[in-house]
């Protein structure tokens, strides 16, 4: 039997999520620009994604195990240690973008940075509208 995905759209208001969970005023207001500059590159709303996540647009993904969903195309989650970006960062030539991006880690599945300054806010722009691209193109025959 297929697991149940755990990261699903919900209705929580996302302001209301920034206002109750981030608890340091510059995450907070970096988390408002990051939706304001996210909302403006891929067009969509923001909605929560889980308890955490804050998504623009949607996509379906199937991979080669036969395990499907629907996942943001955009997102990032305020997590108290670092910001959490979900793009679209390997796979799809984005290794110039990411070498210009600025003071940032790499994880399994996401890109941590600390704040927003942190980051070259066109570098990202490129990155996020690349990832739109990509995933416009892929829609349907995604595999990992």
């Amino acid at each position: 039997m297929a697991s149940k995905n755990k990261t699903v759209e919900t209705s929580v208001q996302v302001a209301d999520f920034l206002h109750s969970f981030v608890e340091k005023e510059q995450k907070k207001q970096d988390s408002f620009r990051l939706i304001e500059l996210m909302k403006n590159w891929s067009g969509f709303e923001p909605k929560m994604w889980g308890p955490s996540i804050i998504g623009f647009g949607t996509y379906h993904y199937k991979y080669a195990s036969g395990h499907e969903g629907d996942a943001p195309i955009l997102g990032f989650s305020p997590r108290k240690a670092a910001f959490s970006l979900y793009v679209i960062a390997q796979g799809n030539d984005n290794q110039a973008f990411l070498d210009q991006l600025g003071k940032y880690k790499m994880g399994k599945a996401c890109i941590y940075f600390n704040k927003l300054e942190d980051l070259h806010l066109e570098t990202l722009e490129k990155l996020c509208k690349s990832t739109i691209e990509y995933l416009k193109k892929a829609e349907g025959k995604m595999g990992c």
